[in-house]
């Protein structure tokens, strides 16, 4: 059963980014393109996270700490919560359709997009994968774990920043009345 624990969370995260690789190939003709160190900032947090998830060897202990102890509600309620934040990732990105990028672009014929999920927050995509994020921190019960939720918020946050900027130029009044209507990340808070 030990094998279960270890092999959930990587089992899961590799079918998602799967899922995203497959759906990357059918989008729209990309008409304007985020400069490439900004792409490249997050790759970099994307490979500090896989280090600091799949390593106990990293000589700096307090990463371990553990903040509550480790057991059956942790696990499960950090698989809840990864599950249910991908899922929503998932909706988000079948909703948006060829309108999806995996860098902040503008699309020809791009469409501003406020059903569905967009109708919770602007960025659902961001919110589900963070939430995917949360859980898997919650289980591990450890410092590291919320290291990578915090690397990959501010990761997000910063490309948020620029998709908002590109969509108000795109999309003007109507993106503006969208953003007062609607949260970016959290309904009703963030």
């Amino acid at each position: 059963m030990l094998w279960f624990y270890k092999s959930f969370f990587p089992v899961v995260w590799i079918f998602f980014f799967l899922y995203w690789q497959i759906k990357a190939a059918h989008t729209k003709t990309t008409q304007r393109l985020e400069p490439a160190a900004s792409r490249i900032l997050r790759v970099f947090i994307f490979l500090i996270a896989i280090v600091l998830l799949s390593t106990t060897g990293i000589p700096l202990p307090w990463l371990y700490l553990q903040l509550w102890p480790v057991g059956f509600w942790p696990f499960w309620l950090g698989a809840a919560v990864t599950i249910a934040g991908l899922l929503f990732a998932v909706w988000a990105r079948e909703h948006l359709g060829s309108n999806w990028s995996r860098s902040v672009t503008i699309k020809q014929g791009h469409e501003l997009i406020t059903t569905g999920p967009y109708a919770v927050v602007r960025h659902p995509i961001y919110t589900g994968i963070l939430t995917g994020f949360l859980g898997m921190a919650i289980a591990i019960s450890q410092v590291r774990g919320f290291i990578v939720f915090v690397l990959f918020f501010l990761a997000f946050w910063i490309k948020l920043r620029m998709e908002e900027q590109w969509m108000r130029s795109q999309f003007g009044e109507a993106y503006a009345t969208y953003a007062h209507q609607t949260a970016a990340l959290v309904p009703y808070l963030l």
